[in-house]
């Protein structure tokens, strides 16, 4: 537009510049109005002179050309990254698949048989063998992971304590770890249902192991020539002077507990018939109690000690019922006709009279019992003392539980085994269950009473 430049006078000494020579001269000279609407709106003055396409028009192109590079360099970057870390997640796939089936595992065995030192490994349950192999080349028992896999060959092993050698073959180790005697095994503890405390001798002058005699077998290891484990007699201090948390007592036995400090007895009954598979010789006997009388308590609650007992009794009394249960019965098909018998009885202000209760502090146990054994004057004699005794006298299993958590229906006050087989007679009279115990005697099972 003319007024913005105010006088064409004042653009009467502007030069116009030639066209470069890089632009052909034709193209300027052959343009015609026709071209210039063609590039342009028609009719439409944007301010275009000659010399003004040679100066803008060679620009133009640069700017895209150059982010169009940019962006190229971008997308191959973006290419090496992605293929580099491709080659990489191939590479570590390949390597991990080939390590998964071995091909990097070493293959290192050890030959001395007898190894170099004592070791205590402790393998977890349900641990694999290759989690066996790697536990004991940590432990230096074996030289290589696949040399022991191999040498099991599938073979199944149980988690658990096992004092062993270092840098034995692994055919050795896999020897020691399945030997049937479990020589090799540290720590693991059988207590059967009916067992007690104390070390008892039978009739027959076979001496049964009592659970703190099983405990100091199972922990007593020398480890070369270090002794470690628990003794007996500390075991029996322990039970005796720990307060009752220090034991692990459960709240419903912890009265019971402390009311016969002084006396090991006061624990009977609340370790719980089981595997122990890791009693720690390392642990204290302190320790040792409390974690299996926690652990037992647990399961008696399980068992529904405290949310489905229909005995009529206290959860403490019903496990010493329990107990008598254990120690009277054969066949865990009478349990619950038992503890009927003892439910009547206490109902009735009756004796229990059992012989169960009076083995319990007899230096011989004998199903026979007769004589001074009757008049034994301890608490535990129920010949002697109405009621039930102050604690339980076994370790008592979920059937003689639940059978006294849940008596069975009847009238019996009576009961007796009349042969070897166990096999066990009910009466309601007096009468009846004298007739009962001549079937007793007449099988030379007794002879008390017997005419």
């Amino acid at each position: 537009d003319a007024d913005d430049f105010r006088d064409a006078d004042d653009f009467r000494d502007v030069e116009v510049p030639e066209p470069s020579s890089a632009q052909p001269r034709r193209l300027r000279a052959a343009r015609t109005d026709t071209e210039v609407r063609a590039l342009h709106d028609p009719g439409e003055d944007d301010g275009w002179w000659p010399g003004v396409d040679d100066v803008e028009e060679p620009a133009a192109p640069r700017r895209p050309r150059r982010r169009s590079r940019e962006k190229q360099k971008q997308r191959r970057a973006v290419v090496a990254v992605a293929v580099v870390f491709m080659l990489a997640l191939v590479g570590g796939i390949g390597y991990f698949g080939l390590k998964t089936l071995g091909v990097f595992d070493s293959r290192k065995d050890y030959t001395n048989a007898a190894g170099t030192s004592d070791v205590i490994v402790d393998i977890p349950d349900n641990s694999t063998l290759a989690d066996f192999g790697r536990i004991l080349v940590d432990a230096d028992v074996v030289g290589s992971v696949r040399a022991f896999v191999d040498a099991a060959d599938g073979r199944p092993i149980s988690g658990g304590i096992y004092k062993l050698r270092t840098q034995i073959p692994a055919s050795t180790a896999v020897e020691m770890l399945t030997d049937e005697s479990a020589t090799h095994r540290v720590g693991r503890v059988v207590v059967p249902p009916g067992l007690q405390l104390d070390s008892k001798t039978g009739i027959d002058g076979k001496v049964t192991p009592g659970i703190f005699q099983r405990i100091q077998d199972a922990t007593t290891v020398d480890v070369n020539g270090r002794s470690e484990g628990v003794t007996v007699t500390q075991l029996e201090e322990a039970a005796a002077n720990s307060t009752p948390e220090e034991l692990g007592v459960p709240s419903w036995a912890k009265e019971a507990v402390e009311s016969m400090t002084g006396d090991h007895r006061r624990i009977e009954g609340l370790i719980a018939p089981a595997t122990w598979e890791r009693v720690e010789p390392q642990d204290s006997p302190v320790q040792i109690l409390h974690d299996m009388i926690a652990k037992s308590a647990t399961m008696f609650e399980s068992w529904g000690l405290l949310d489905k007992n229909n005995s009529g009794l206290q959860p403490y009394e019903t496990l010493v019922a329990a107990s008598i249960v254990e120690r009277e019965v054969r066949h865990e098909e009478d349990a619950p006709k038992v503890a009927r018998v003892i439910r009547n009885r206490l109902d009735r202000d009756q004796k229990l009279e059992m012989d169960s209760t009076q083995n319990y502090t007899a230096d011989v146990t004998n199903i026979d019992v007769h004589g001074d054994a009757y008049k034994a004057d301890t608490e535990w004699n129920t010949y002697r003392y109405k009621g039930l005794p102050p604690t339980p006298i076994a370790s008592v299993g979920m059937p003689a539980l639940e059978a006294m958590l849940d008596p069975a229906p009847g009238r019996w006050l009576y009961f007796v085994t009349v042969d070897t087989a166990g096999t066990t007679r009910f009466a309601d009279t007096f009468e009846e269950h004298k007739r009962n115990r001549e079937e007793a005697c007449d099988n030379k099972l007794v002879s008390t009473g017997c005419q």
